[in-house]
């Protein structure tokens, strides 16, 4: 029988083991991993355990994988995967109770899933680790004593305070680390979202110069070529800017944009590449500028045409050797990113009159892209008028089927100086004031209602008579109710408040069809 000593000795051992424990949770490791592999380590060396592992349940799931192992190849870690009630330790995991077995080469509830035992005989202990009434994982370790029970019993006992030691700590991790997770994958999601936004595919458009843009894109997008594009107000140049920016392979890294047009001249310098504590005025600290911001990905320079000779300057060294010094520095900063530019002046008539720089012009204008006016695609309004029906439809809880006749010519006569930003605008409005399920041409904005090209693609251009105006009102009134209805002219009466008889004098008068609307 072993002496009181004996027991006083192998006690204070487990203390001091249990003290090393405890501080390697409370040092708190990075990862889950890492606290449980310190705790197998101090086993190992403190019990001489030949084989230890740590299974933690997989969250929203009842699968129990090796977390941390002592003695295990990565392989044979990698089949460590245990079912609730599955084997000893899916056992353990199901019941929250301790399992010990004297010799696991004789007990046949045990799997060896890891395929990591040889047959020898081989004393096994798993515990269960428990936070908060719910078993998140086990703790086992294999001992070469099989015939001294007691010393087993007091193994088991000795595991499972180390744990209940553990189960705060690893939860606490655990609990960090899916947050941390989450917080990942949200913003993956949110960049897959981005990037799916602004791909090439998103950018509206077939007629025949928008096709050619989409080809331009494409060649140039895996390319570190500098692009210049090209075109009027609203035409949309920030958005292929960013479809090739998430068509290339700098996708996953920063796209920052800067409007150069609305930074004033004495701060274009400071935002573009920073200043150093004191410059100016105002520097309170060290700030780093856009391009230092879009190291490693694209910088899009918005309006380009409307920087300083000074800028112009600096900007042509940043080009040609991607170094430059922040305002206040002499110490050279180097950046890996691609400059895209986009305009909308005429950069070769401001060269003619010594505004802009020839030499920054044939820098930037590597691989030039120009974007045709709306007025020039006229052949793509309705596309883009749908596509922005759908998504303020949407935005706005409001289900609109359809646009009217007339609403469609004026959108069709229109000049739209504003380009595509000025067609989502009105089609904005559009939605927001629309009392049924069909823009009318009350719904758009009075320019318009009331543009020179509007009446006259409505009406003759040297006038018509009153009687010849009225009627070519009523027949649009009338044919706007009769694709309401699909062509019934029961209902066209009813949602008009008239009679079925007057409605069907007067669609005989009018020449209208109303098997053309069904």
């Amino acid at each position: 029988m072993p002496k009181s000593s004996d027991y006083s000795g192998q006690s204070e051992k487990e203390l001091a083991i249990l003290y090393q424990i405890s501080q390697a949770a409370a040092t708190h490791p990075h990862t889950v991993s890492e606290l449980l592999i310190d705790v197998l380590d101090i086993m190992e060396t403190e019990l001489s355990v030949s084989r230890g592992t740590f299974t933690l349940r997989k969250p929203d799931t009842e699968i129990f994988v090796i977390e941390a192992s002592r003695g295990l190849t990565a392989e044979e870690k990698k089949r460590g995967q245990y079912k609730l009630g599955e084997g000893i330790t899916g056992r353990v995991a199901q019941t929250g109770q301790s399992a010990l077995i004297p010799d696991i080469s004789k007990d046949p509830r045990f799997l060896n899933l890891t395929k990591s035992r040889t047959g020898n005989p081989t004393a096994f202990i798993c515990v269960p680790v428990i936070y908060r009434k719910a078993v998140i994982g086990t703790m086992s370790i294999d001992l070469s004593i099989t015939t001294d029970v007691e010393a087993l019993r007091r193994y088991q006992r000795f595991l499972e305070l180390v744990a209940n030691i553990l189960a705060e700590a690893v939860a606490s991790i655990r609990e960090e680390l899916e947050e941390r997770e989450g917080l990942i994958s949200e913003n993956e999601r949110l960049r897959r979202q981005l990037g799916d936004r602004y791909r090439m595919h998103n950018i509206i458009g077939n007629c025949s110069a928008m096709r050619s843009v989409y080809e331009q894109i494409v060649q140039v997008a895996n390319s570190t070529a500098t692009v210049l594009i090209r075109g009027e107000s609203g035409t949309g140049k920030e958005l292929v800017a960013r479809a090739i920016h998430y068509g290339s392979e700098r996708r996953n890294n920063a796209f920052v944009s800067v409007n150069c047009a609305a930074l004033p001249e004495n701060l274009i310098e400071s935002e573009l590449f920073g200043h150093e504590k004191g410059a100016f005025t105002g520097a309170t600290q060290q700030r780093k500028g856009r391009f230092e911001m879009a190291n490693g990905g694209t910088i899009f320079l918005d309006e380009i045409g409307d920087i300083s000779p000074a800028v112009q300057v600096r900007l042509l060294r940043v080009l040609q050797e991607r170094t430059f010094e922040r305002v206040g520095s002499s110490e050279s900063v180097s950046v890996n990113v691609r400059v895209l530019a986009a305009t909308s002046r005429n950069l070769e008539k401001e060269i003619a009159g010594e505004k802009f720089r020839e030499d920054l012009y044939y820098r930037l204008n590597v691989f030039p892209i120009i974007l045709p006016p709306l007025r020039e695609r006229r052949s793509d309004i309705m596309l883009l008028a749908d596509h922005f029906l759908q998504k303020y439809g949407e935005m706005y809880g409001k289900s609109i089927k359809r646009i009217s006749t007339s609403a469609i010519n004026m959108m069709m006569a229109y000049h739209w100086p504003g380009n595509v930003r000025e067609l989502e605008n009105c089609l904005e409005r559009a939605v927001l004031t629309a009392s049924d399920e069909v823009i009318h041409g009350y719904n758009l904005p009075p320019s318009l209602q009331t543009s020179e090209e509007t009446h006259t693609s409505i009406f003759p251009k040297d006038g018509a008579e009153l009687k010849t105006m009225v009627e070519s009102y009523e027949k649009e009134i009338i044919i706007d109710a009769l694709k309401k209805h699909r062509g019934n002219a029961a209902a066209t009466a009813r949602y008009l408040n008239t009679t079925q008889r007057i409605i069907n004098y007067r669609i005989q008068k009018l020449g209208v069809n109303p098997d053309d609307y069904k």
